[in-house]
């Protein structure tokens, strides 16, 4: 009851006209640097941080709020009408989402990812706010085994799921582990397949990998069939609002699934929303692959709601991680706390404490900015379905443009311009000979993560592998994960058997 007594003050704190403005500024801004390929929720909050100097604190964190969930929406805008995710965390999301804009449905997407966003959101901060500090008390379970198993888990799980053939699917993760190993070795300092260049010693930033693969290599590939029949169609877009009540029907499951994915990893500091995202993805992609009218390849629903409410939930608890513990859990997380300490604020126990009247207004103001988000968004959702409209030698021109714009604007290198490219280069042969591209990057993402607590874990047990399986979280991890890739191969297998069956009686 204390914990509704303080929430109820909090929002009388933000429902003033002023500090209402404050989310819908932040809101809006937030969605529109989200929307840019290669900026994204956490550059979006990074960008706006000098525009609060002159703002009291409760009134910069209020329009933070409103930052961080809109430029969550944006991230996610860009990537289901034109395959740009503006951050790594959409994704997962952009899979189905893209596919589904290209069948027409842009609208319903995009209203799925907001109500989506909405619902992880909300459920997320409803547990902040009464199990901020139980909720904790999780991170401290997980130790170098641990995280090596959950990585693993991830690299396994999508590799199988998102392609038709495992072996594609692991290729393709080989070259994004690939990929994650330039630079320096944290562990003993030597720098790796950097070729000498000083600027490469960082390795590759997620933001240059994530715009080649995703927008310059749909570039170039809508470049490789102009001409052709298909470069002649045009997208369709029927602009309607509402989901129907199929709609709904598939999405709800997926939305609570992709909420209870993606709250624990908020506590987890494993980067941000990728892992959840993409294990929403797999898990709603393996239930689909049961049904016999199942959309996944074409534009599933249930693969854009899953993702975009475990991102959300991820985003939530992660600031409850930061306000209890001083945590960043993940790149945004980690802007915010800086953030704080502008203002003279170390988030922590103590927080709650010193300044009780700004978290409060804070988690409050997560309920407001993601209301008025959605109320935003789903009007203009088919507004945003109408940039498919926009020819495409102007549309996909453009997006070179941001795309390029945004890479120069994270770093100021002209090697990573050079990088882009030959990494969109990359993205174009993947998908001319069917190589998946999201275990490329959840490889890329997690594959520093994996090598950096297997080789702790190696060193804590003087080098005895036992230590890899020594606890429950670990073993269980690993049973679901040989379950559920013998499930796949078998029903994969049945699959294939039963399409040969019906040419065999024909014949």
């Amino acid at each position: 009851m204390e914990s509704l007594g303080n929430l109820g003050d909090g929002f009388l704190t933000i429902l003033t006209p002023m500090n209402m403005l404050w989310v819908l500024v932040g809101a809006l801004l937030g969605t529109a640097v989200g929307v840019l390929p290669g900026l994204g929720s956490a550059m979006a909050v990074a960008l706006l941080l000098p525009v609060t100097f002159s703002l009291d604190p409760i009134g910069a964190f209020i329009m933070f709020a409103g930052v961080l969930f809109g430029g969550l929406f944006g991230d996610s805008t860009a990537g289901i009408l034109m395959n740009t995710p503006g951050n790594s965390t959409a994704i997962a999301g952009s899979i189905e989402g893209h596919r589904m804009a290209k069948s027409g449905r842009a609208a319903q997407a995009l209203a799925t990812a907001a109500i989506g966003a909405f619902i992880g959101g909300i459920l997320s901060s409803v547990l902040v706010v009464f199990f901020a500090p139980s909720l904790a008390e999780l991170a401290t379970l997980f130790g170098p085994a641990e995280y090596l198993a959950l990585a693993v888990f991830a690299f396994v799980a999508i590799s199988a799921v998102v392609s038709e053939s495992v072996l594609r699917g692991l290729a393709a993760l080989v070259i994004g582990l690939a990929i994650a190993l330039v630079g320096v070795d944290g562990m003993s300092g030597a720098a790796r397949f950097t070729g000498g260049l000083p600027e490469l010693f960082d390795g590759i930033n997620i933001v240059v990998i994530t715009v080649g693969l995703l927008a310059l290599g749909e570039v170039v590939a809508v470049a490789a069939r102009r001409g052709t029949t298909e470069d002649l169609r045009v997208m369709p877009s029927t602009g309607r609002l509402w989901l129907s009540r199929r709609d709904i029907r598939l999405a709800m499951p997926a939305w609570l699934r992709g909420t209870a994915i993606g709250v624990p990893f908020g506590i987890i500091p494993v980067g941000g929303s990728e892992v959840p995202t993409f294990l929403s993805y797999g898990t709603e992609r393996r239930l689909g692959s049961r049904r016999a009218d199942s959309m996944f390849g074409k534009g599933a629903i249930q693969g854009v709601a899953g993702p975009e409410a475990a991102g959300n939930a991820t985003a939530g608890t992660a600031m409850g991680a930061l306000l209890a513990l001083g945590l960043p859990t993940s790149a945004t997380a980690a802007v915010l706390l800086a953030a704080f300490r502008q203002y003279g604020l170390q988030p922590g126990p103590l927080l709650f404490e010193r300044a009780s009247d700004l978290v409060w207004a804070l988690l409050a103001s997560f309920f407001v900015a993601m209301t008025v988000l959605l109320v935003l968004n789903l009007p203009f959702a088919p507004l945003w379905a109408k940039l498919l409209k926009v020819p495409r030698h102007y549309l996909y021109s453009g997006i070179t443009v941001f795309a390029m714009l945004g890479v120069y604007a994270t770093s100021g290198k002209v090697l990573d311009l050079v990088l882009v490219l030959a990494i969109g280069l990359l993205g174009f042969a993947m998908r001319r000979y069917g190589l998946p591209v999201a275990p490329v990057l959840i490889g890329v993402i997690l594959g520093p993560l994996a090598e950096t607590e297997f080789r702790r874990a190696m060193a804590v047990s003087e080098g005895d592998p036992s230590v890899l399986v020594s606890s429950p979280i670990t073993i269980i991890l690993y049973l679901v994960l040989a379950l559920g890739v013998t499930g796949l191969l078998v029903q994969r297998a049945r699959n294939r058997r039963r399409a040969r069956t019906p040419r065999a009686v024909s014949s």
